[in-house]
């Protein structure tokens, strides 16, 4: 079980993010043998980035909903996600190639990805009574404190750090 932080707690990081977002959908379950290779294929992939940090992944977190996977990843840059997409030695290229070969355009699965390049200081992140996740987990869990309280100030949308007053219950 991860440890819970009591209190307000945010992410710190001095430098620019990228957010990956990448998904899977299995739109005909009986066609497995369409599926699972690239269900198959993933993991491997994140345990691979996992062991090699030098590669730019930060951190990733799994979700799954239904017939939906999906991993949000955070990276040291664009070109390290990039150069990992496309790198003839690492395990992307290869899988991404056995899919369309495949898969293709057959409608037996889905796939999507979302990439958000975020520049230091361009963003904001709040996690109370929470295990360290997320951004956080990525780079930096610091008390909100250390930061600033206000989401405006913490995103570098204010000079000023002027918390929001509590909503009444």
């Amino acid at each position: 079980m991860p440890e819970i932080h009591a209190g307000r707690f945010t992410a710190q990081h001095d430098g620019d993010v990228v957010v990956f977002i990448i998904g899977a959908r299995i739109n005909r379950l009986r066609s497995v043998r369409k599926w699972l290779p690239v269900a198959r294929a993933m993991g491997p992939m994140v345990k691979e980035l996992l062991a090699q940090p030098d590669k730019g992944m930060l951190h990733v977190e799994q979700f799954f909903r239904g017939r939906n996977v999906m991993l949000v990843q955070y990276w040291k840059s664009f070109e390290h996600l990039e150069r990992f997409a496309r790198d003839r030695d690492d395990l992307h290229l290869p899988a991404w190639r056995e899919f369309n070969q495949k898969v293709g355009t057959s409608g037996t699965v889905g796939i999507f990805h979302e990439t958000y390049l975020v520049p230091a200081g361009g963003f904001e992140c709040i996690y109370n009574n929470m295990p360290a996740m997320g951004l956080a987990a990525a780079t930096n869990h610091v008390p909100v404190a250390r930061v600033g309280q206000s989401a405006r100030y913490r995103a570098g949308q204010a000079t000023e750090d002027q918390p929001a007053e509590p909503v009444p219950a």
